[in-house]
């Protein structure tokens, strides 16, 4: 038997992995150490129907805790790592214990950007997004009539903007960029988004940045906005990005470029120690890339494992998402970083439409809104190296079918 497994990080990456390493029996003990005070959960619901109140946490964990004892795996909450010593081959907790592994697998996941404390970061009222705890104190403070301020144009940001809407709340979202999702979707796609949210009643303000945040006895009352305006609010939410959580791996003296450097088999620069999920950087088709998706999380996790129970085959991603706000439901597929041409196709039915990204004439990606048809062909066209005539594909008349080939 293979010597003990300790895994940093209880989301979606730590969990994938011990869960497909029993899956192909390989019987090495595993420890997961979690920072959270609950099992293992899946994120996504977590900001939406948790969030609405329309699903219970229970619902949320990937397996009850029997699956563990069952499974011959350790889950330790309230785990916080604070040194990985490669020499010695342990890593020190937060209370100075030493826990010994022989690989060491990192999935510690990435955390959201806050606001500086200069700038009013630190005021009761301003939250960021993550885990269940951040959904808990937004929750109960999102009560119906209360004024909103999302900081940020992103899929984080409008995700929350549509939640707010849900429940009652004045929302306005402000983006330093001249439009929203400027760094994740094209200009069509983005178009279709605002027009979504500004029918739903959210006020969207493009290059529009934060100067500071004004409080009274310690809490939230208003934001001074970078074009000299004043803007009344009760709660703030700040869906700037976030950041790797690599810094016991770079303390270590382990390879990090913005993320744990991990080559195409997940290990990083020592074999003994991997990494996946939000904090791994990794190479694919040329590019050194870090994919933030539970697709990720889950794939390069079970590549992990695989690798670990004896395999090698590299990772080869096929990147998809996806985004729920409102009934408009956006899934894409494929990464469309590098993209010189985009294509607009309506939909076969009312509020459906799909871009397509190409980059230098050869398809990237798709964004599918209410249009699981688009969705589903340009998958298979991207996972089948398929390029689409681009005069069919423009013409709503066609048959996405027979572009298939």
């Amino acid at each position: 038997m293979a010597g003990r497994l300790v895994i940093v990080g209880a989301g979606q990456a730590g969990f994938a992995l011990a869960a497909k390493l029993r899956a192909l029996k390989d019987e090495r003990p595993i420890t997961i150490l979690g920072s959270e005070t609950s099992l293992p959960y899946q994120r996504p619901p977590l900001s939406k129907k948790y969030l609405l109140g329309e699903m219970t946490f229970d619902r949320l964990l990937f397996r009850p805790e029997s699956w563990f004892a069952d499974n011959n795996v350790e889950i330790r909450l309230s785990a916080w790592v604070e040194e990985i010593d490669r020499t010695a081959k342990t890593v020190r907790l937060q209370d100075g214990e030493r826990v010994e592994y022989e690989t060491l697998a990192l999935a510690t996941g990435a955390t959201p950007r806050r606001l500086p404390e200069a700038i009013g970061g630190e005021l009761a009222g301003v939250f960021t997004v993550r885990d269940k705890d951040d959904c808990d104190r937004l929750a109960e403070a999102m009560t119906p009539g209360r004024r909103l301020l999302v900081i940020g144009g992103g899929y984080i940001g409008l995700e929350a903007a549509a939640v707010a809407r849900k429940l009652g709340l004045e929302v306005t979202v402000i983006e330093m960029a001249d439009r929203i999702l400027k760094r994740v979707a094209a200009k069509e796609t983005a178009d279709i988004m605002r027009a979504v949210h500004e029918s739903h009643g959210v006020t969207i303000r493009e290059e529009t940045g934060l100067h500071r945040l004004i409080g009274e006895g310690g809490r939230v009352t208003a934001a001074e906005l970078s074009d000299g305006s004043n803007l009344p609010v009760d709660l703030v939410v700040v869906g700037i990005g976030v950041t790797p959580n690599d810094r016991a791996a770079a303390e270590a003296g382990l390879a990090v470029a913005n993320g744990i450097v991990v080559d195409a088999f997940c290990r990083t620069s020592d074999p003994s120690i991997f990494a996946m999920g939000d904090c791994a950087v990794f190479p694919w088709q040329g590019e050194e890339i870090r994919l933030e998706s539970v697709q990720n999380a889950v794939d390069q996790a079970e590549a992990a494992a695989a690798v670990m129970a004896g395999g090698e085959t590299a990772y080869d991603p096929k990147p998809w998402f996806w985004s729920d706000q409102y009934d408009v439901k956006l899934q894409i597929a494929g990464f469309n970083r590098g993209y010189d041409e985009t294509l607009l196709r309506p939909g076969q039915r009312e509020g459906a439409s799909s871009v397509w990204y190409f980059r230098e004439g050869r398809l990237i990606a798709v964004d599918a809104i209410n249009d699981a048809k688009a969705y589903v062909t340009g998958k298979k066209m991207l996972e089948s190296g398929i390029n689409p005539d681009k005069a069919a594909l423009a013409d709503p008349a066609s048959d996405l079918k027979t572009l298939l080939g």
